[in-house]
C-alpha cells in the first residue's frame, strides 16, 4: 500500500511540474504577442487578452484565470503591478441603443462604447475583481478582491464592493508624500495638492 501511495505521489508531482514546464514555453511564445511589455513580465498564458491592444510595463504579474479584453481600444498597464486570479479588465461595451434589432446583431459602436483602460504603477488588483471600460487606477492603490470598478480610483486608495468605493486610504498625504520621495524622481512625484484634489472627489 505504501508503495502504490509513492507511485501515486511522485505521479503527481511530476504532472504538476509538466503543467509548470508547459504553462513557462506558452508564456515565452505568447509573451511577444502584446503591444510592448517590459523586464519580469509574468502572466497566465492560458487567460484570454486582447494582446495586441496591451501594453505591459516593467515587474508585471497576471495571475491565473486572467480575461484583459480590449477589441477596439487599449489597456495600458504601468510598471511593479500585480493582479490576482480571475481579474478582468473590459475596455468596451455593447451597443443597446438600437430598436428593432436584436443586440446580439448589433456590430456597431457609439463614440463611448470603447474606452482605454490605465493601470497605473505599484497597484495590487485581488482576486475576481473586475476594471470597466474608461477608468483609471491610479498609482499605489489596491481594488479589493471580488470589486467592480466602473469609474477612476484614486491614487493610494483602498477600493472594494460593487460598484466599487474608497473604503479608506493607505497612508495620510505627509506620508505619501514622503514615500514617493523614496521611490519617484522629482518630476514623477505627486504634489500635496494634487493628492487632497483626489480624495476631495469621493
Amino acid at each position: 500500500m505504501e508503495a502504490v501511495s509513492s507511485v501515486v505521489l511522485i505521479a503527481g508531482r511530476a504532472l504538476c511540474l509538466a503543467e509548470r514546464v508547459k504553462r513557462r514555453i506558452l508564456m515565452v511564445i505568447y509573451r511577444p504577442l502584446f503591444a510592448s511589455h517590459g523586464r519580469h513580465f509574468w502572466f497566465d498564458p492560458l487567460g484570454d487578452y486582447s494582446f495586441a491592444n496591451i501594453r505591459v510595463g516593467d515587474d508585471v504579474f497576471i495571475g491565473p484565470g486572467a480575461m484583459f479584453i480590449a477589441a477596439n481600444t487599449t489597456i495600458e498597464i504601468g510598471n511593479k503591478v500585480m493582479f490576482g486570479p480571475g481579474v478582468t479588465i473590459l475596455g468596451g461595451d455593447h451597443n443597446t441603443s438600437v430598436l428593432g434589432r436584436f443586440m446580439y446583431d448589433v456590430k456597431e459602436k457609439r463614440a463611448g462604447d470603447d474606452q482605454p483602460v490605465i493601470i497605473e504603477d505599484d497597484v495590487w488588483v485581488g482576486a475576481r475583481a473586475v476594471i470597466l471600460k474608461g477608468v483609471r487606477v491610479g498609482r499605489g492603490a489596491i481594488i479589493a478582491a471580488g470589486a467592480v470598478a466602473t469609474k477612476n480610483v484614486p491614487p493610494y486608495s483602498v477600493t472594494g464592493g460593487s460598484p466599487a468605493r474608497v473604503l479608506k486610504w493607505r497612508w495620510t498625504v505627509d506620508q505619501i508624500i514622503a514615500h514617493e520621495e523614496q521611490i519617484y524622481p522629482v518630476a514623477r512625484r505627486l504634489s500635496a495638492s494634487e493628492l487632497y484634489a483626489e480624495r476631495s472627489v469621493e
